[in-house]
């Protein structure tokens, strides 16, 4: 291999976006971030690396493993590169804005870096971009996160989206309300998450019936919201899934297109999250749009503030943007008054200045992938052929 070639290597799970993929990328961030404002959430921009300490407050304890450290050389603390912009929106409501008015409405974007991808997710450095709204514990705040993301996914350009609903503490509240074990607790958990038919059929008494029973309402909403509905829950338990049905009436209502699946056993991805969860899909798009849920802001240091939010990854909405804007890209022949391109511009062309003299015009706006050509003072669409 050529020492060129060998220079153009890049680690695994990383790689450069180049002309067409990152125009593509850019302009669905900027169209996400437009959605967000519209609905009152400000950008925010964290710094990419923080104290290590700080990162893994909160939500960022879920992502203690795939975490790059870096010693900082200028205070001799340990630093890390963020894995996930969650919890650095926590810490801002926290700090630099902990008076600012409630519910607090805030959005971001930018890159993350993680150690290892996954199966569904190899690539160890995406985009992120969501919104978190603190202070409100209400149903509605659900509602607005849940809808506000599949606005923003529409305007974007996907389609055939639906949202899948998860409990992740669903199953610990049955068994404290119960009076079981951890040990217990940890493997009814952990059977559900895994779907496994062959542990549940080994786990005695009414926590079995229960566990069985929310196993098998995995599924479509309806269905599941009817079996989950007819199970004797302890009170906190009970609590869940009735917010559960309140939230899945409203959605219908509101958005009768969305899709909608209930998963009340998942559990991985959600461990910090204290109520209803849930992830986005997309129709043919392998692995998910994005996740979100309600948790607790600053749970640390006492009772913590409630929060809703949701997290979008950039590398899989690009497989699911269907419908691309056409680029309308003019070619300008050398010598041609230069007021003219902010004119152009303006009108949404991207103009390719020539810088010499050609002898055939058309054939270099060809070569520059230019659909448009400046020539005989107007605007000439340049064939295919």
């Amino acid at each position: 291999m050529s020492e060129q070639n060998e220079t153009a290597l890049l680690p695994e799970g990383l790689h450069d976006s180049l002309v067409g993929e990152a125009n593509k990328e850019t302009k669905a961030v900027e169209k996400l971030l437009k959605a967000f404002s519209a609905h009152g959430f400000d950008l925010i921009l964290p710094p990419l690396v923080e104290f290590e300490e700080s990162l893994l407050l909160g939500p960022g304890k879920a992502h203690s493993r795939n975490m790059f450290r870096v010693l900082d050389p200028v205070s001799q603390r340990m630093m890390g590169v963020r894995t996930d912009m969650t919890g650095q929106v926590a810490r801002i409501s926290q700090s630099r804005l902990s008076n600012a008015p409630r519910p607090l409405r805030l959005g971001y974007a930018g890159d993350v870096l993680r150690i290892k991808g996954t199966q569904l997710r190899p690539e160890r450095q995406f985009k992120q971009a969501g919104v978190e709204l603190i202070g409100s514990n209400s149903t509605e705040a659900y509602v607005e996160i849940i809808l506000l993301a599949y606005e923003a996914l529409s305007d974007v350009g996907v389609d055939n989206l639906s949202v899948d609903l998860a409990l992740p503490q669903l199953v610990p509240a049955i068994t404290s309300g119960l009076g079981i074990d951890a040990d217990l607790s940890n493997q009814v958990r952990d059977a559900l998450d895994a779907k496994d038919i062959g542990a549940l059929a080994n786990i005695e008494g009414y926590i079995g019936e229960i566990s069985r029973a929310i196993l098998n309402a995995a599924g479509p909403a309806e269905k599941s919201l009817g079996i989950l509905s007819n199970l004797s829950l302890p009170e906190e338990a009970s609590a869940l899934c009735d917010e559960l049905i309140k939230l899945v009436g409203k959605l219908s209502d509101i958005a009768p297109d969305l899709t909608i699946t209930i998963d009340p056993g998942e559990y991985t991805g959600f461990e910090y999250q204290t109520g209803i969860s849930f992830s986005i899909f997309a129709g043919g798009v392998r692995g998910e749009l994005g996740r979100g849920g309600r948790y607790v802001v600053n749970a640390e240091h006492g009772e913590g503030e409630l929060a809703t939010g949701f997290s979008l990854y950039l590398d899989s909405l690009m497989r699911a943007i269907i419908v691309e804007e056409q680029e309308r890209k003019i070619f300008i022949p050398n010598g041609t008054e230069r007021t003219l391109l902010s004119d152009l511009q303006k009108d949404g062309y991207r103009t390719i200045l020539g810088l010499e003299d050609v002898k055939d015009e058309i054939s270099e706006a060809k070569r520059m992938k230019c659909g448009f050509i400046w020539q005989n003072n107007k605007i000439n669409e340049i064939s295919k052929g």
